[in-house]
């Protein structure tokens, strides 16, 4: 047999297939190793991190094209090289938006397009056409020869099965060099950027297929059992809210207003030497404001921020619970305080289904939910995502008047989203000069949204709820992502290091009410400590012991915010990426062992809620609650 191959080799029609069949495989190495390296920024420290994103690209192009040849030959072989273009074109659209890569959780939101018509439109570079100049040539390279020549590239299993084997020592050799730059590589699946530059954007998404295979068995086979480190973890960090501020909001009504892509950099700042919020830097002064306060969110943006607000539990690194795990049982916010006589509606004037909210709502115990059907939605209202800031503002205090009182209402705007667009006629500042055309948008659409603020807040003060009602307002997540350094650089006058950017993470958090004196709090605190927070305010026990924030005002706080990345700031430092820095100056840490602890507590922490989620834990609370007193019994006897 090995005869007959070595034979077959000197072929001149089996030499022209394999040079053929290199050569296609050689132009889509250099196309995604462009794309690793030239579109995604995977910061290549060193010349092996480099050498190793040189490499990863070639197992996972052997098993595909291999797989390909096997199932049809040439034709086999072109469309998987279109399916792998097509797939690295996704992920670079994707990146560009939100500095991160498909999972398939995300591929279940789908229906979140519909409404992104003018983000991706943004997104897309007339350039991007040179990125498919290559699929004409490989289908050139497949295709050139004369019909009767054909027959040579008739589908061989055996070929394709050869290149299918050779993809796994390739992979193993890949694997094992990786984790000379980084050990336990594949247990770090929150950092994708570190995974695809190490095992390639096409691995990637292979590993990420196995990780939600890991997913659905959790639940399957999850037991009550696992609840126990959680409450030990929680009970072992727990602190005691602030007595002083205990039900100082007892039997008030709250507004929870999330500001669409609000970034606390822009606070007190200005751009052509106008104030970007000046309605907000006046009114931090009416209550606690919180300058140390992050945004947690991942790839469910928004709706992360809505489920750290309701749950206190973080939102899942891959894909968003509001679609993933709408199905679970929640003991959430909306409904403690349904249970306490409260009415809970959310204002939102989007699709219901957007982000599969008229589903999750229900799980999370809301009463009403009015979306953009119960809105006076109309084209002159409206502007690129949908109804305009000023307008939704106002209709929805004209709702809330009509509630059933007291009543807990979340409102989420909607005109500072990407790409930051507005008519010129509500432009109130110019655009920044900057080298980046969506920061300097974002500059005008953060200043109209300050001014339908004013208009909402003030009218809000002339209303008869304004006594009697606790005003939350918040930034749900960062407008302007990591793909934009060099602007933001250019904006601040600084170096974005690793730090800075992590620092630019945070968002405003201000509350206003009755007995809340007005403060600057430097807590660091995160969007995991709201629900603890608001209780405490309204005198509220809440009986779900499945919490991971602490109250704000508390003064014995642990000051620890952690993101969804792994990363985490405190009282003294702040980790990223495997690096520490002092939080005050922002200098790095020389004591390697500094951040340690902190890196080690917020990989047990996130690792324990994702165990709830994933498991759909909190559906087992009465069972543990009935054991506890089953035990208690027992103990009287």
């Amino acid at each position: 047999m090995l005869s007959k191959f070595k034979m077959k080799m000197k072929e001149p029609a089996f030499k022209k297939k394999i040079m053929i069949y290199a050569a296609v495989m050689a132009i889509f190495w250099a196309k995604m190793y462009f794309i690793q390296g030239g579109i995604f920024t995977l910061d290549i420290e060193n010349a092996n991190e480099a050498a190793i994103l040189a490499f990863n690209p070639l197992s996972s192009i052997f098993l595909l094209f291999g797989v390909g040849i096997m199932l049809a030959g040439r034709k086999g072989l072109l469309a998987t090289y279109i399916f792998g273009s097509l797939l690295l074109y996704v992920n670079v659209l994707f990146y560009r938006e939100y500095s991160d890569f498909l999972t398939i959780p995300m591929l279940g939101q789908a229906a979140n397009l519909a409404g992104m018509g003018g983000s991706i439109t943004k997104i897309l570079s007339a350039t991007d056409v040179f990125l498919f100049v290559d699929v004409l040539i490989a289908a050139f390279l497949l295709f050139y020869l004369k019909p009767e020549r054909f027959q040579s590239f008739m589908p061989k299993r055996k070929e394709g099965l050869i290149l299918a084997v050779i993809a796994i020592p390739l992979f193993l050799v890949n694997l094992g060099w990786a984790t000379t730059e980084r050990t336990q590589l594949l247990e770090r699946a929150f950092d994708r950027n570190m995974l695809v530059k190490y095992i390639g954007v096409l691995n990637f998404h292979a590993y990420d297929i196995v990780l939600q295979g890991q997913t659905e068995a959790k639940k399957t086979f999850a037991d009550s059992n696992e609840l126990s480190p959680v409450l030990n973890y929680i009970n072992e960090h727990k602190t005691k809210p602030n007595s002083e501020m205990t039900g100082v909001a007892e039997g008030k009504n709250v507004i929870a207003l999330s500001l669409e892509s609000t970034q606390t950099f822009v606070v007190d700042n200005t751009v052509n030497g106008k104030e970007l919020t000046p309605y907000f830097n006046d009114l931090k002064e009416e209550g606690a404001y919180f300058s140390n306060f992050y945004h947690q969110v991942k790839q469910g943006r928004t709706s992360d921020s809505e489920f750290l607000l309701d749950n206190s539990l973080y939102g899942l690194n891959r894909g968003a619970a509001f679609f993933t795990h709408s199905g679970n049982e929640y003991q959430a916010t909306p409904e403690v305080l349904g249970e306490k006589g409260y009415f809970t509606s959310t204002m939102h004037a989007n699709d219901e289904t957007f982000w599969n909210r008229n589903v999750m709502y229900d799980s999370l115990g809301y009463d009403e939910y009015f979306s953009k059907k119960d809105f006076n939605v109309t084209e002159e209202k409206s502007y690129g995502w949908g109804y305009l800031d000023e307008y939704f503002f106002s209709d929805s205090l004209d709702k809330m008047e009509q509630l059933e009182q007291p009543f807990y209402n979340k409102m989420i705007s909607l005109t500072n989203h990407h790409p930051f667009t507005l008519p010129e006629e509500k432009k109130f500042v110019e655009e920044g000069n900057t080298s980046s055309e969506t920061l300097n948008r974002y500059f005008q659409t953060i200043r109209y949204q300050d001014e339908a603020l004013k208009q909402f807040v003030e009218e809000f003060k002339k209303s008869d709820l304004y006594d009697d009602t606790v005003l939350v307002i918040y930034g749900d997540h960062f407008g302007i992502s990591e793909n934009h350094k060099q602007a933001m650089g250019e904006y601040l006058d600084k170096d974005i290091n690793d730090y800075e950017q992590f620092q630019l993470q945070r968002v405003p958090l201000l509350i206003l009410g009755e007995g809340i004196e007005p403060q600057e709090n430097d807590t660091v605190g995160g969007q995991i400590d709201l629900r603890p927070t608001l209780m405490n305010l309204l005198g509220v026990k809440d009986e779900n012991p499945v919490q991971f924030g602490q109250d704000l005002f508390s003064e014995n706080r642990r000051e620890m915010m952690i993101t969804r990345d792994g990363n985490f700031a405190n009282e003294k430092y702040v980790g990223v990426n495997g690096n520490c820095y002092d939080r005050e100056t922002g200098e790095p840490v020389e004591e390697g062992e500094a951040c340690a602890p902190g890196f080690k507590q917020a990989e047990e922490e996130l690792a324990l809620s994702d165990s709830v989620v994933y498991g759909d834990l909190l559906r087992y609370l009465d069972e543990i609650e009935m054991i506890e007193e089953k035990d208690t019994s027992k103990d009287k006897k």
